[in-house]
């Protein structure tokens, strides 16, 4: 993957190889437009990467498909602009929106629960009672299921169509596809972010080493944690 400088002096990317030669194709690119390749620094031309040079040729001539002007024109030759094709990366969310959203949704998910635990606890289930309010403790009990599939189905919905808890919502961070920028769906946000680490982090003994783990990969330099890693996503400022 590599992310390119445009000719406006904005970074472009990341893309693929059969992104840039459909570029260059184009007439959009040329082998001395600079480009970057992802996890490096250094900015090169397109003809210093070897799998790219193929597409055209190392020299500083415009591609091909550009029509030339004559030796006699008066008008001069301007570089190819770089029209956007790849929208620009978003910043990351900060370390602290991201535990902030985290604490929301913590204190939301404890909000909804609460009334079931508090009828629960009027029945005498917490009180060690001898003979339990039964009638009040099975209104406990379905208030707490109804309370924690509603918040559930609340949850999934926003993170399939947002990618977006409740908490994350409030502070104005979303998770997109680590590559594209674009909305992960439920497979990558629920499912493979919140339900297959959930059950990693539910092993016994190797559970809690990975979730502190997890939580400290937060610290990386792309603020990725596993979780992140594994779903192939990243959490940005939502626009």
């Amino acid at each position: 993957m590599f992310t390119i400088m445009g000719g406006d002096g904005k970074e472009y990317g990341p893309v693929n190889e059969g992104k840039i030669h459909e570029w260059i194709a184009a007439g959009r690119a040329n082998m001395q437009t600079k480009a970057r390749r992802e996890g490096e620094t250094e900015w090169k031309t397109l003809g210093d990467f070897p799998e790219l040079s193929q597409f055209g040729t190392t020299g500083g001539s415009t591609p091909s498909v550009v029509p030339e002007l004559p030796v006699t024109a008066s008008v001069p030759i301007t570089p190819v602009s770089f029209s956007p094709a790849v929208p620009l990366e978003q910043e990351p969310a900060s370390r602290w929106l991201r535990l902030g959203a985290a604490l929301l949704d913590g204190i939301i998910g404890g909000l909804f629960v609460l009334p079931g635990f508090c009828l629960m606890f009027s029945a005498g289930m917490f009180t060690h009672a001898d003979s339990p309010n039964g009638p009040l403790l099975f209104a406990g009990i379905g208030t707490l299921t109804l309370a924690f599939l509603a918040l559930l189905g609340i949850q999934i919905y926003l993170l399939t169509t947002r990618g977006q808890t409740i908490g994350k919502k409030l502070l104005g961070i979303k998770i997109v596809n680590f590559h594209d920028e674009s909305n992960p769906g439920f497979v990558k946000a629920f499912l493979l972010r919140a339900f297959v680490n959930g059950i990693i982090a539910s092993i016994p003994m190797i559970g809690a080493v990975y979730s502190i783990v997890d939580i400290c990969f937060i610290f990386r330099e792309d603020r990725r944690c596993i979780h992140d890693l594994l779903a192939g996503t990243k959490v940005v400022k939502a626009k």
